[in-house]
Parts: C-alpha cells; sequence; structure tokens
C-alpha cells in the first residue's frame, strides 16, 4: 500500500499505515463506542404521554401520594428453614429435582421413577426417605403450586345453520372443541413477572434522537398507542390509567406428518407494554392462551363456498371467545400488579395481530391474492395510490354491494364478520402487522429472488452450464469462513424445502455467492432489497431510517424489472412482496417489526405444541400437552417467586450446605461470566440481565503448551518480529506514539520485557444488539478465536478495530494471529498480534454495496503483510470477511479454513448479523 496514508477523523493528524493511525487512536482516543451504541435510551428526549400516565394506586384502585414505594416483596424465609419457604415442596433439593426432570430433561414417569428409586437407593443406608414414590406423586406436587396457576377450560361448537336434504356432511354435524385460558388471568401473570421491570412501558411515549429527529422503537412508541391513550383521555375516569394493548399471534404448526400430518391452531398473547428483546427473549413474554379447532373434510366438500364460510366464521368466533375476558376492561379500568411492585388501574385493547398471509387473508375477511391492508386490486398490487382499508369503509361496501362486486372489484368477503368488530376501538386492517418472517424473509428472499435466480440461470445458460454454476454457488456457500451465529453449509444447498432458521442463515451469504455470475441489475435488485430487510430489522428506526428504507424499496423495485425483462417473470403482482410497501406505514404505528414477527410465535411452537407433543401418549394428545403446560408454567413461576427470595442462589448443593452452616449463599456474578468464558465450544450467546457497557476480554483460561518467555514464544509460533513489536507497542503504550513524519523510536529506546507472557486461543466479546436475538435486555455474546487447532484445522477469525481512518465508518478490519496477556510495571496487558485488510477504494462496490478490503503489505517488504500489536479493548467486535470469488469455480476439494488465505480481495460482510448491518451502513 505504498504511497497511501490514513488520517485521523478525530484530529485530522496522517499516517502512512493502518497501524501509525490505530496506535495514535489507542493514546489520543482510546475509548471507542460502536454505532449502534448510540441508540441509548440516554440519548434520547422522551416525551410521555401526559394523561394516560400509569399513576400507582392500591389494590382497589385509590391513587397513591407522588412518590410513593411500592410495598415491598415478602421477606425472605429465615435461611431456608421455614417449613413452608419451598411449599408445595419441601427443600431446595426437592423443587431443583422436580424443575431439572420435568423442565430441563423432559423425563419421562418410567425415567423419574428410576432416579427417585436411585435416590431411594443413596439415603436408605442413612435412614433416609425420598418426597415421592413414583412420577404419579411428582406431579400431584407439581399441581399442587399456586404461582402461575392458569388452567384452560374447553368450550365446545357446532354448526347451527340449515342442514341439506339427505345425509349431511359430517362437518355440519360434528362438534368442535376450543381450548382457551382465561386472558385476562394471563395478561395479569405476565404484567406482574419482576424480571420485566426494566423492560415494559406502562405510559405510551414519543422519543427523538440527539439531532431532534423521531424514533420509533417499540409498540408504546409509536404512533398508535399515542393515538389510542388520546382516545381513552377523553373519558375523565381513565386519566391515570395504563394502557395494555394485548399482541396476539397465530399460526397452524404440524408436529407430526409420519401419523397423520397432525396439526394443532394455537394463539399466542403478550402485552404490547413489552420491549421487543423482551417479547423475543425466551420466558413467558409471549404465553400460548387458547388452541384453536381445525376442522377436517372430505377433499368434495373442501372447496364448497358452505364449508369454506363455517371454517372462517368459526374462526373468529374462536378468537371472539379468546378476548371475551378482557372486553370489560377495554373501557372500564382493571386493578393490575406491575413488574416494579405498584397496583395501577389498566384499559385493555386489541393490539397488532401477528400472522402469515393466508392467515392475515382470513382475519380480514378478504379474498385470496388481494391485500388485507389496502384496496390494490390483485392484478395490479403495487399500483401506486392504493386507498387504505377501514373497517368502517368495508361495512359501508358491504352494505351498498352485492357479494359478486364486493368479491371482484374490492376483494372482500361478505360472508364472514371479522373479529375484532365486538370490540372497541378495534380495526383489524389497521391491527394487522408487518411480518418479517414470511414476507421479506420466506416470501421475497427465499421464495421469490432466490427461485428466480436458478429460473434465470437455466433461461440464460444451458442445462449443462446452468447446473454447474449452481453447483459452484453451493461450493461457494460452503467456503464461507466461520463466524459466530453464521451456520455452515458443509455441501451448500440445493434451495427447497427450508424452514425459516434455514433462509435467515443463507440470507447472510447469499449475495457474495452470487455476485459474478448475474448481471449487474440482479446484483442490485438484491443488494437493495437485503438493505430494506436489515433496516427494517432495526431495533430503533429514526426518521432518517425510514428514508433509507423507502430508497431501499425504492431500489428494489427499480431493479427487480430485470426479472422480467430475462423472461423470468410475466409480471410481478404478489402479495408478499406488495406488503412491502405497508412497512414504513406499519413502522409508524406499532414500532419496529422485530418486535412484532411470527418468528416469535414460531419459536413458541417448540415449547408450547411440539416438546409437550412429544411427552403425550400421542392419543387425545391435546388435553395431555395442556396439563404439561400447566405444570411448566406453575415451575416457571415458582422459581421466579423462589429467585426473588434470594433463595436460588449457588447450585443446590452450595445452597444446602451454606444453609446448614447458617450462612446464606452469595451469587458471584464475576465467575458466572468467566464460567461463560471458559465454555469454549460456544462461538455465541445471548446475555442474561440488563443492558449493560460492551467490553472485550480474553477468555479466562490460558493455554496449555506454550513457552511463557517472549523469545521462545516468537520461535515457537515461528514469528521473529514478536520481541520487536512488542518493544514498541510497550513504549507506545506508555509514551505516546511519535508525531507523524518524526523517525521511529530506536529499539535500544524501548522497554525490554523479560516477564512471562500467556496466550489464549479466544477472546469474548459483550455488546448491546437489541436488533438481534439475545437476552430481554438486549445484550449479546460472541467469541472470537485465534486457535492452530480448530477441529482439525487453524481458525484465525478477523475483527473490527476502530482507527478513525476516512472511508467504511472508521473501521479496519484486523486478523487476529494470537491472543495473549502479560503484566508490566504492575499493569496487565491485554492484546492481540493481527494483519491488517485495509478498503480497496473510498467507498462500497457499487453493485453489492459491500466494502472490498485486502491484506495491507508492507511497503518496505511489499511481499510480507504488516503486523501490528494492538489492546484488545480497541477490537469492536468480530468481522465476517467472504472472498470475492468472481465468475471463476471453486475447486471441488476447496476447504473453508483456506478461505482467508485463498483470495485476493474479500468483501465486508454487513450481513453477518444486524448488529454489524448497523455498524458499517
Amino acid at each position: 500500500m505504498h504511497g497511501v496514508s490514513y488520517s485521523c477523523r478525530d484530529c485530522a493528524r496522517s499516517f502512512t499505515t493502518t497501524g501509525g493511525l490505530q496506535r495514535h487512536r489507542n493514546s489520543a482516543h482510546r475509548q471507542f463506542t460502536p454505532a449502534s451504541e448510540g441508540n441509548d435510551d440516554n440519548t434520547f428526549r422522551t416525551l410521555y404521554h401526559p394523561k394516560l400516565n400509569a399513576l400507582p394506586c392500591d389494590s382497589k384502585g385509590v391513587y397513591l401520594p407522588p412518590f410513593s414505594i411500592p410495598p415491598p416483596p415478602p421477606p425472605p424465609p429465615d435461611n431456608g428453614q421455614d417449613p413452608t419457604a419451598w411449599d408445595p415442596f419441601k427443600s431446595r433439593h426437592d423443587f431443583d429435582f422436580a424443575h431439572f426432570h420435568f423442565v430441563k430433561l423432559q423425563s419421562s414417569a418410567g425415567n423419574i421413577n428410576t432416579a427417585l428409586d436411585l435416590w431411594a437407593a443413596a439415603v436408605i443406608r442413612y435412614g433416609g426417605t425420598v418426597p415421592w414414590k413414583n412420577a404419579d406423586e411428582l406431579y400431584t406436587t407439581i399441581d399442587e403450586i399456586q404461582s402461575g396457576d392458569m388452567p384452560w377450560s374447553t368450550y365446545q361448537l357446532r354448526y347451527t345453520g340449515p342442514l341439506p336434504p339427505g345425509v349431511a356432511p359430517r362437518w355440519m354435524t360434528r362438534t368442535y372443541e376450543v381450548c382457551t385460558r382465561d386472558l385476562r388471568a394471563v395478561l395479569h401473570h405476565q404484567l406482574e413477572t419482576a424480571s420485566f421491570k426494566d423492560t415494559i412501558d406502562m405510559i405510551p411515549y414519543r422519543q427523538f434522537n440527539h439531532t431532534g429527529s423521531r424514533v420509533w422503537s417499540n409498540l408504546m412508541s409509536a404512533d398508535w398507542a399515542w393515538k389510542q391513550a388520546d382516545i381513552l383521555a377523553e373519558d375523565p375516569n381513565n386519566l391515570g390509567c395504563a394502557f395494555v394493548p394485548v399482541v396476539a399471534g397465530s399460526d397452524k404448526t404440524t408436529v407430526s406428518v409420519a401419523t397423520g400430518h397432525q396439526e394443532y391452531h394455537p394463539v399466542y398473547a403478550s402485552p404490547g407494554n413489552l420491549t421487543n428483546p423482551a417479547r423475543r427473549a425466551h420466558g413467558n413474554g409471549v404465553l400460548p392462551v387458547a388452541f384453536l379447532a381445525i376442522p377436517k373434510t372430505s377433499k368434495k366438500h373442501r372447496s364448497k363456498p358452505a364449508y369454506q364460510t363455517f371454517c372462517r366464521q368459526m374462526y373468529h368466533a374462536s378468537l371472539a371467545l379468546v378476548y371475551q375476558p378482557i372486553k370489560p376492561f377495554m373501557e372500564a379500568p382493571d386493578i393490575v400488579r406491575c413488574p416494579d411492585g405498584h397496583w395501577r388501574r389498566v384499559i385493555y385493547g386489541i393490539g397488532p395481530y401477528i400472522a402469515d398471509y393466508p392467515e392475515q387473508v382470513w382475519l380480514a375477511a378478504v379474498v385470496q391474492n388481494w391485500c388485507p391492508k389496502c384496496e390494490a386490486h390483485s392484478s395490479n398490487l403495487d399500483v401506486d395510490g392504493a386507498r387504505l382499508r377501514t373497517r368502517t369503509k368495508t361495512e359501508a361496501l358491504i352494505t351498498c354491494f352485492d357479494p359478486g362486486i364486493l368479491w371482484d372489484e374490492y376483494g372482500v368477503r361478505s360472508d364472514v364478520v371479522p373479529f375484532t368488530n365486538e370490540f372497541p376501538r378495534a380495526d383489524i386492517h389497521e391491527l394487522l402487522s408487518s411480518d418479517l418472517l414470511h414476507q421479506v424473509i420466506k416470501g421475497t428472499f427465499k421464495d421469490h429472488i432466490v427461485s428466480w435466480v436458478n429460473e434465470y440461470l437455466h433461461l440464460t445458460h444451458t442445462e449443462k452450464r446452468a447446473l454447474e454454476i449452481i453447483q459452484d454457488i453451493d461450493r461457494r456457500i460452503s467456503a464461507v469462513p466461520e463466524f459466530p451465529g453464521i451456520r455452515r453449509f458443509p455441501d451448500g444447498r440445493d434451495f427447497s424445502q427450508w424452514t425459516g432458521d434455514d433462509s435467515k442463515a443463507l440470507m447472510k451469504i447469499y449475495l457474495a455467492a452470487v455476485a459474478g455470475y448475474l448481471p449487474s441489475d440482479m446484483i442490485k435488485c438484491l443488494s437493495a432489497f437485503m438493505d430494506f430487510c436489515y433496516l427494517v430489522r432495526r431495533n430503533a428506526i429514526s426518521s432518517a431510517d425510514l428514508a433509507k428504507i423507502q430508497d431501499a424499496l425504492d431500489r428494489f423495485h427499480t431493479y427487480r424489472q430485470i426479472f422480467i425483462d430475462t423472461g423470468v417473470r410475466m409480471d410481478i403482482s404478489l402479495p408478499r412482496q406488495h406488503s412491502l410497501k405497508h412497512y414504513i406505514r406499519s413502522i409508524r404505528l406499532f414500532g419496529s417489526p422485530n418486535g412484532l414477527c411470527s418468528s416469535i410465535t414460531e419459536s413458541k411452537h417448540i415449547k408450547a405444541v411440539k416438546e409437550p407433543w412429544r411427552r403425550s401418549s400421542r392419543f387425545n394428545a391435546l388435553s395431555q400437552m395442556l396439563r404439561t403446560l400447566v405444570r411448566l408454567d406453575k415451575l416457571a413461576a415458582l422459581k421466579a417467586v423462589l429467585t426473588l427470595r434470594g433463595m436460588m442462589t449457588g447450585t443446590t448443593s452450595s445452597y444446602t450446605r451454606e444453609v446448614f452452616t447458617g450462612l446464606q449463599p452469595q451469587v458471584d456474578a464475576a465467575a458466572a461470566a468467566a464460567a461463560a468464558d471458559d465454555d469454549d465450544d460456544n462461538d455465541d450467546g445471548v446475555v442474561h440481565g440488563p443492558k449493560s457497557l460492551s467490553d472485550i476480554k480474553l477468555a479466562v483460561t490460558a493455554q496449555r503448551g506454550y513457552p511463557n518467555s517472549l523469545p521462545a514464544l516468537a520461535t515457537h509460533i515461528r514469528l521473529p518480529q514478536l520481541p520487536t513489536l512488542l518493544r514498541r507497542f510497550l513504549y507506545e503504550e506508555l509514551h505516546g506514539p511519535p508525531a507523524p513524519g518524526a523517525p521511529p523510536i530506536p529499539l535500544e529506546a524501548c522497554p525490554i520485557f523479560p516477564g512471562r507472557i500467556n496466550v489464549h486461543h479466544s477472546a469474548v466479546a459483550r455488546f448491546y444488539a437489541p436488533s438481534d436475538l439475545g437476552g430481554a435486555g438486549g445484550m449479546y455474546r460472541e467469541r472470537i478465536r485465534s486457535n492452530p487447532n480448530w477441529h482439525g484445522h487453524a481458525r484465525r477469525d478477523t475483527v473490527l478495530v476502530d482507527v478513525g481512518a476516512a472511508v467504511m465508518r472508521g473501521l479496519v478490519i484486523g486478523r487476529a494471529l494470537l491472543f495473549f496477556s502479560f503484566t508490566f510495571l504492575d499493569r496487565r496487558f491485554e492484546c492481540a498480534l493481527v494483519n491488517w485488510f485495509v478498503p480497496v477504494g473510498d467507498n462500497p462496490d457499487p453493485d453489492t454495496g459491500m466494502w472490498v478490503v485486502e491484506l495491507e503489505r508492507d511497503h518496505r517488504a511489499p511481499r510480507a503483510p504488516t503486523l501490528a500489536i494492538i489492546p484488545v479493548d480497541s477490537i469492536a467486535r468480530a468481522a465476517h470477511l467472504i472472498g470475492v470469488y468472481g465468475a471463476a469455480a471453486l475447486p471441488e476439494e476447496f476447504h473453508f479454513s483456506d478461505s482467508l488465505d485463498a483470495f485476493n480481495t474479500y468483501f465486508v460482510n454487513p450481513y453477518a448479523d444486524h448488529h454489524m448491518h448497523e455498524f458499517l451502513t
């Protein structure tokens, strides 16, 4: 890189190497704050609703004086010796045994009986006994738990219309069962959960960032919640209340194809006051509240209008039944205990509804292939100027036109009345939320773009050549370097029968894999779509972001014309692609779509449907599944209560030991973090707990097998420059870097390090990434590796380092060749030895929109990559590079571990995760 200079963006000083600029930044501008951390609540100006302001009250609804403190939680029992402390269990050991077997292991009754027998054998010699003789007795104890008791009820529905002459179809005469919970009880349980104290908004609010631009994030920050509060505040009796919108979602799921395509149709509910990360996190923020009946009939009757109308009418009647318990409290307040311990008067409302397109068609009572939110004709959905649907307008149309005109001209079904029409302030056309999973990820990306690309290749090339290109794209996908959170495809994929997780994983790496094989406009189309997808997925979306979203959507609509021009499509009038036009309005109404996505409900299917079904006998399984769900909720609720009392600290044995010695066990947060760091098999994962400052530290345990002296270590890793680099690093850490243009500091003036060096094979970064799936506080953890033998091959990850350069948002890529630590002059140093990758040009690649980087070479030795030692805390996080493949095919035996050494240039992948996209765009 001879002749290239780098300027510091903060003080305009120029340097000839990336290392020199980075060392200057280390000393003069050391603290690096990632761009996405600008979305910190402390940087926002927040305006709360002045009238529905969630004033605390007592349990009878009488408002408390200002600044009243909530009643304290129940005091912890005396060292756990109180015989009722663990009620209905007798001890911590009994509770942990039940929780471990029923929740974690999901043990069968037979395995529980075996475990109880082994336990009995262990204590019988000491005259001890076990609390249960068998699994049935353990289940009885679980059933006695009072916390989290939300029982299920079964309601029967049947057809009451006129029967045809002769033998009526079976669907007309059979009885259907709908299983529901009391929605009010479920909401009470969720709202009083103490762990939600820092992740819930009881007052609608508006946020503005440091530039004064409006920011939309959680549901309560958006326009719809504020508008609902304005309406409710018109009644003086509602002043001081809290507004609780009920976010619901439903989606069919199949538990077993082999045993007859067994389907269930669960409905989930969540208080809309929860933040988006809290709703997406695993826990009781989203709970199942109903299982809808799924009518079955022969193929002969399936297409008959009467049967279709019956199915839809029963669907809406069932949903109305689910919401019935809270209907009286949609206009008059309910008294609810909140996570902070205060009681409040709350008014419920039907909030956004999460559903995929087929279910949205049912919910909105529109005709298939029409939009449930606007009146655009199904033959030309993306026409400009289509008017929005509203409940009032639909009712007027039904009054004025006959069913045939409604069906053909407006896409309205007059034979179905949406369930929301029974409830105040509810318009189903407005309440349908944007669905990232089915509209964007599985719909537009997987079902449309990926399929169209394959069709294009077959249309443009011979069948043989098209298959060769598709096979090479598969090899490119399999050649992607390892990265925390990125799934590998060892054999590529054939793009058929993909799950939602498969599609999400492919999205992260697909653009780089097809670049070189597709025309420029097709790559630009895919790039624009990817930008749209990642922008709307952000947890906080500003006015400026809305402009970027609109620009990305406009570019996508412009460049997708190439699929028509090349003959892949005759037209593009597709409901799921059309839905993208409604995203900006939906963001203004409901906040970021990532808190209202069907991926939330689909992830709940595992715990709420599939695992309980597997634990059943498969015969009349639903009743057994509901019993399992009740027991799981009771154990989770009791564990939360015991945790709040301080009775779940430590392990079972440590707690028991401390109780018998009269001391309360303490939670060592540092030890817990260290334990997580030592779990070397995990590349990434959630960080439980509240939001905190980002940090990066070396793994706790140093690696054995390395020399401890600096010269011997340099010989061992075959880097003789290491002692010199370390001496210069120490000088600059102690005295600062030399001035630009000054001669280098003589090596003799640099300190000699005679001490012990420890080598580490990884570092762990923790950062706030609310747009990605993390803990309820939005924190995420990733492991960065520099390991010479990781599963049989060397793994040297790349990292993002802020050097304050003028391009790529001041970031430069470093490849971690070595992580090490040492102590010098009573100061501990945690360091990384890196090669630099520097941007090629001052702008991203014009087609893909991704930055391209290359290995930086030392101008004094052009074939040698530059080396630098940097402090670990100057690393922001891991980076993901993908080779620029061009139009050449990869060798069939190419191994992904060679990727970071095999190419001249690399794409910096902004789609590795949503946090990365915020860094780089």
